[in-house]
């Protein structure tokens, strides 16, 4: 297990993880959520929930989680427009985090006091009428021979990152 010191950052964080289907993912960023102080989780679209429609407890999720599913909060909407307004109405700035010929150095990003950080499907990304209604695109250069990281992984680098700069 890795110990983290706990900082204490100011900003106001929360993430938007749109149709991500690995539950084994989703709680990988749970547990990642909660050690850097994520405040909310918005599970759109195809992504799982810890807790399934039904009422049960999607195991997946748990198992990566480690329980962090039930101390950082959560909420599942199906619309992402509906989401990316309402965060907008409220003072957050979107960022995606994703590769585009539009997006910036993620070690270069200066974050505002409310953030809402995007993530989107492994294969796919997230789409160009997405990204258009993101403030900012943040992008992990990849220096090897593969061109992208597992979206748990790079939420975890990209959010240690940013949020402690």
């Amino acid at each position: 297990m890795i110990k983290i010191n706990k900082v204490r950052n100011k900003t106001k964080a929360i993430l938007i993880l749109f149709d991500i289907r690995s539950a084994i993912n989703v709680g990988a960023i749970f547990r990642t959520a909660d050690a850097v102080g994520i405040e909310k989780i918005y599970l759109v679209g195809t992504t799982p929930t810890p807790i399934d429609q039904f009422g049960r407890i999607q195991k997946d999720i748990a198992k990566s989680a480690l329980g962090a599913e039930n101390f950082v909060k959560w909420e599942y909407k199906k619309n992402l427009s509906v989401i990316i307004t309402k965060l907008k109405r409220e003072g957050y700035k979107i960022i995606a985090i994703e590769q585009n010929k539009k997006s910036i150095d993620y070690r270069k990003i200066k974050i505002p006091a409310k953030v809402a950080f995007m993530l989107g499907p492994e294969v796919g990304g997230l789409n160009e009428k997405i990204l258009g209604k993101c403030d900012l695109i943040a992008e992990i250069p990849m220096h090897g021979k593969k061109e992208s990281l597992n979206v748990s992984v790079a939420c975890g680098v990209a959010l240690f990152r940013i949020l402690r700069n």
